[in-house]
């Protein structure tokens, strides 16, 4: 019996996605739920997984296509798999490239060969595919090993000037900047922050943390509670517009940037108020693998009230960032420098960093502005402020 493989119901607000990769190519054999090909939409990356044991009869839509809901992407013949084809089946290899229509009958006929992807990322291994290299020709820079797009671009032998479509995501990211830009008032203001206090507690307590929640005591927990106690005190920071309202938001759900192959997502940790440094830190790990590997959900990316972003950890001494609409303020992080500061008449010299808070000065007055970020600057110079919670 054949079955058609079907694009899944899409998340809310998503109306279409694009195929990215298929793993698989007609007359392979596939197990019931092996992943067989990508959907890539502007928020997420979908999985379709094979519907039944068999044989991938067809492929209805190629890469590069957009689809929606419940439109019909290949065809599955339902079988039992040869025991020797099995085991095969079960790491997916991306799909060989479509045969040339002029492609002459013997040419064909003859098999394709097979490129091993290792762990890249689906625009990492459509590169690897379209120039026929194979995972042992690439060393791979990102996380784990993980073969990115510039590594595949080191060893291939391309052009000087390449041309390719905006992924969904960036177009996404593309869309709301201009939005930004062309709805919010924006205004930034600067600070810096002595880390001292907490870059002590960080390395008195380092081991202790690791051993007793199983994951490093990181910087960014200590700004995201700072945060959440300087969004109770200015309730106006953690508000939005909508219309010609101004709707405060009760629960602090703060979006922390992360940079993927992909390009920037902000997935959000919900109720900060209610989180501990440890679930903070074992979240934002748990986002960071997630988004590098194309799995975070429309729940992880939806109904934040407040964004961080950190352009420090690229090296950034200072920037303004850009607001997360609809939004009306994110903070921004920058690298931590050691410089010479007086404290109490002395010169001594302390980790300085610079803060920046952009914002929508159509609802938030520059002296709320100055006040919250002077309430985070003092929280994170004084931790036990957080713990008293004054």
């Amino acid at each position: 019996m054949s079955i058609d493989v079907k694009v899944p119901v899409l998340p809310e607000s998503v109306t279409d996605a694009t195929v990215a990769t298929w793993y698989k190519k007609p007359g392979d054999f596939v197990k019931r739920d092996e992943n067989l090909v990508d959907l890539e939409t502007d928020k997420v990356v979908l999985e379709v997984p094979a519907p039944a044991d068999g044989v991938l009869e067809s492929i209805t839509v190629e890469s590069g296509e957009v689809v929606e809901a419940n439109q019909i992407l290949g065809v599955v013949k339902e079988g039992e798999i040869p025991a020797e084809k099995a085991e095969e089946s079960v790491a997916p290899k991306a799909a060989a490239p479509k045969a040339d229509k002029t492609t002459d009958q013997s040419s064909a006929s003859e098999p394709v060969e097979s490129i091993d992807t290792g762990s890249a990322g689906p625009a990492a291994r459509k590169m690897m595919h379209e120039n026929n290299i194979d995972a042992s020709q690439v060393t791979g820079s990102g996380r784990g090993g993980r073969i990115t797009k510039p590594d595949v671009l080191s060893v291939a032998n391309t052009p000087m000037e390449e041309r390719v479509p905006m992924s969904r995501l960036r177009q996404k990211i593309a869309d709301r900047m201009v939005e930004a830009q062309s709805t919010a008032a924006m205004l930034t203001s600067f600070n810096e922050v002595d880390l001292k206090a907490v870059m002590d507690i960080r390395k008195k307590y380092k081991e202790e943390f690791i051993n007793k929640h199983g994951i490093k005591l990181g910087l960014m927990s200590f700004f995201v509670k700072a945060a959440t106690e300087a969004l109770k005190q200015f309730p106006v920071i953690n508000a939005s517009v909508e219309g010609s309202d101004v709707v405060y938001h009760r629960q602090q759900n703060i979006g922390i940037a992360v940079a993927t192959e992909r390009g920037l997502v902000v997935p959000v940790l919900k109720n900060t108020d209610a989180m501990g440094l440890a679930d903070i830190d074992g979240n934002i790990r748990d986002f960071a693998i997630a988004g590098n590997e194309g799995k975070l959900t429309m729940d992880d990316l939806t109904g934040g009230t407040f964004t961080i972003t950190n352009g420090g950890t690229f090296g950034s001494l200072m920037s303004t960032p850009i607001l997360n609409m609809p939004q009306s303020a994110i903070l921004g992080m920058h690298t931590i420098k050691d410089r010479p500061v007086v404290v109490n008449g002395d010169i001594v010299v302390r980790p300085m960093m610079y803060l920046a808070l952009t914002y929508d000065h159509r609802i938030i007055d520059g002296k709320d502005a100055v006040q919250f970020l002077v309430a985070v600057k003092e929280m994170l110079e004084d931790p036990a402020r957080m713990l008293l919670n004054l």
